[in-house]
């Protein structure tokens, strides 16, 4: 889970950086197991972009998804979903 000093940093740069609603790119990075790209991949509306690239040995797998967000908060929304899926790396 994310603590919420680190929700209220991110929170704070996203509305330094960006204006809203803006095309965000989130990015995760983990052990490929069918169960986990499942949920990473139901985190999100079928209308995203979604890639998928493996590592060069296959050990791992990245996850690139933009989607149309419309406010910081619903970032931060996002990454705390994500954070509750055991073994995710999030960038």
């Amino acid at each position: 889970m994310l603590s919420d000093e680190a929700k209220d940093k991110l929170r704070q740069t996203l509305e330094k950086i960006q204006e809203w609603p803006s095309v965000y790119m989130y990015k995760f990075i983990f052990e490929p197991d069918p169960a986990r790209v499942d949920r990473v991949v139901a985190l999100f509306p079928p209308e995203s972009e979604i890639l998928r690239k493996y590592s060069s040995g296959g050990k791992y797998l990245s996850i690139t998804v933009k989607e149309v967000m419309m406010s910081a908060d619903d970032v931060v929304a996002r990454y705390e979903k994500a954070s509750e899926i055991p073994g995710i790396i999030t960038l």
